[in-house]
């Protein structure tokens, strides 16, 4: 999972990377309503977490322009605007869910997860494929029941692919998936990724398309 912050407060914008990221979600955060436009014009997020008062916008004009233009992603507004006329304003504005700080990073956590499970279709986190199972929670994998240790790269990668299903996703948003903005990115590195995550989990599981990308086949081949 990626996840746009758009948070112009420092002290807590830091304490939401550093938790996202201890859950092995990868995270990038803007300041500004100018620079969420600029972000979500570049990289490719599924989900969207959202302060109300920006210095250069209000949080809900920018939400009813995001869908207007029919921006599909998620969006969790995350604000201290605490009142029921507020929460109202926010979902009709077309918020999936409102959180009021200040807030606890597990119940964030939690509810990032359970946005990405309802845009998935999915009623559950564990996801099953084949004689694979991925629990995006505890960040646990099985395969024929046995635990498969996977670095924090190699997660995202196969949580991307297990959310996108069949369908094909380039290079740039595989890439897009595993690191933020100020990473440094190795020319090679979604190869590497890619190639540890056949080794462990079976040759077949990263299908290659020739000239388009990579999707989601089949595990313990």
């Amino acid at each position: 999972m990626r996840v746009l912050v758009i948070e112009d407060d420092e002290l807590v914008a830091s304490g939401i990377l550093a938790g996202l990221k201890l859950s092995g979600i990868s995270a990038d955060r803007v300041a500004s309503a100018s620079s969420a436009d600029a972000a979500i014009r570049t990289g490719t997020f599924d989900i969207i977490v959202l302060d109300l008062g920006l210095p250069d916008a209000d949080g809900l004009s920018l939400l009813r322009r995001w869908r207007a233009a029919d921006h599909q992603w998620p969006v969790l507004v995350l604000t201290a605007r605490d009142e029921l006329g507020d929460k109202l304003a926010g979902l009709r504005s077309g918020a999936d869910d409102y959180l009021v700080k200040p807030f606890e990073l597990d119940e964030l956590v939690a509810r990032l997860q359970a946005l990405q499970r309802r845009s998935a279709g999915r009623a559950v986190d564990l996801i099953e494929h084949g004689r694979l199972s991925y629990d995006p929670v505890t960040q646990e994998v099985m395969l024929d029941g046995v635990r498969i240790d996977l670095s924090r790269r190699e997660l995202a990668l196969l949580g991307t692919l297990l959310h996108h299903g069949r369908r094909v996703l380039s290079a740039e948003q595989v890439k897009d998936a595993l690191y933020g903005f100020g990473d440094n990115v190795e020319s090679n590195a979604i190869n590497v990724h890619i190639h540890h995550l056949r080794r462990k989990l079976g040759p077949s599981i990263v299908e290659t398309v020739r000239g388009l990308g990579y999707r989601l086949g089949e595990a313990g081949e």
